[in-house]
């Protein structure tokens, strides 16, 4: 299984550069578990101690407000780790971590690897620059939230799909979970009607589509040109 987490973890960004030598103590504080759908890796406001890198499957990351209100943040798939900001801040985790599909996540205590990035302090070089990644990306969303309609909104929603959910078939992208419209629709704080309504109207404009399997097809070029 150590090697199994090694060959995963060698292709994590925020590992690869780190020599094999400098990687073993991370794969000696790490585990690797199964995770059924539907279950929770974690709940919002749960005491934050371990990161998870996703091996296999996909997790649902959202958060609940006050009056009960889903709002998901973000759907992960194989390659990523979350939450992001897990090494550096203390409290509590905050959202919840669904399995959306059958998952195996790489378990990393934050106690251990505190540890090793004192040993290794170019380790934090990179984690912020991951971090810094993460932080313009939520500052791109603020500005959306701000600068733009909701019609614009949900075009710049489902081109970002492309890039963190979507796979390149020809000419569109292939958006390769499950989304409902009231999952979008919590994506960016609109209704489902509202979501439905524009998702219609793209359609008809034959600038989204969708497969035999509902899975959504996305024309990102002719869709970009929506905004511009």
């Amino acid at each position: 299984m150590s090697e199994v987490i090694k060959k995963h973890l060698q292709g994590v960004p925020l590992f690869k550069e780190l020599t094999e030598e400098e990687l073993q103590p991370i794969i000696d504080i790490s585990q690797m578990r199964t995770y059924k759908a539907r279950s929770f890796v974690f709940m919002q406001d749960d005491p934050l101690d371990r990161v998870f890198f996703i091996h296999s499957g996909k997790v649902k990351i959202h958060k609940t407000d006050v009056t009960g209100k889903e709002q998901i943040v973000s759907i992960l798939q194989a390659g990523e780790m979350f939450p992001h900001a897990g090494f550096f801040r203390k409290g509590n985790f905050p959202a919840h971590a669904e399995i959306l599909e059958t998952a195996e996540l790489i378990v990393t205590p934050i106690v251990d690897f505190e540890g090793i990035l004192i040993k290794y302090p170019e380790l934090c070089m990179k984690l912020f620059r991951v971090l810094g990644e993460k932080i313009v990306d939520l500052q791109n969303r603020l500005e959306e939230q701000i600068l733009h309609d909701t019609y614009e909104r949900i075009i710049m929603l489902l081109l970002r799909l492309c890039k963190s959910n979507g796979v390149k078939i020809k000419d569109r992208y292939k958006i390769t979970t499950h989304f409902t419209n009231r999952d979008l629709a919590n994506m960016i704080g609109t209704s489902r009607e509202t979501m439905n309504r524009t998702i219609n109207h793209l359609r008809k404009k034959e600038l989204v589509e969708l497969d035999e399997d509902g899975y959504l097809l996305i024309h990102a070029e002719k869709l970009e040109k929506e905004i511009s």
